[in-house]
C-alpha cells in the first residue's frame, strides 16, 4: 500500500487552508474542500509483494458564490502529484453553497515511486 494522503493534503492547502479529511465544520468561510482516499488497493502483485498501488481520490468543494476558480486551483495542485482527474460534477446541495466533486486516481510503482496513468 502507498500513502500519498500527506501530500494531497498539503497540495490543496495551497488553494485554502479550510482543508479537511472530514465534513467540513468550519463555514465562515467562502471556501471549504474536502478530501477523501476512496480506494487504495494493489494494481499488481509478483514474487510476494506489491509492485505497484492504485489509489483513487474523491474531492468535494463548497463556495458561496462559485466553485470554478477554486476547481481549477485544486486541479492544478492535485496534478503536480500525478493523480488524474477522472470527473468532475456539480453536486445539488441543500446548504445553499455551490458544491462541485472531482475524483482522482493513479497508479504508483510501490518501491519506486513511479506515477503510471494506464488506467
Amino acid at each position: 500500500m502507498i500513502n500519498v494522503k500527506d501530500e494531497v493534503y498539503a497540495a490543496l492547502c495551497q488553494v485554502t487552508d479550510n482543508v479537511t479529511d472530514y465534513y467540513p465544520r468550519d463555514w465562515e468561510k467562502d471556501l471549504a474542500i474536502q478530501y477523501m482516499e476512496e480506494e487504495n488497493k494493489v494494481y499488481e502483485y509478483t514474487d510476494m509483494e506489491e509492485q505497484k498501488a492504485y489509489v483513487r481520490y474523491r474531492i468535494d468543494i463548497w463556495h458561496r458564490r462559485s466553485t470554478s476558480a477554486a476547481a481549477v486551483a485544486v486541479d492544478g495542485a492535485i496534478a503536480k502529484l500525478g493523480l488524474l482527474r477522472i470527473s468532475c460534477t456539480d453536486v445539488d446541495d441543500p446548504s445553499g453553497r455551490k458544491h462541485k466533486q472531482i475524483r482522482y486516481e493513479m497508479i504508483i510503482d510501490v518501491k519506486t515511486g513511479q506515477v503510471y496513468h494506464s488506467m
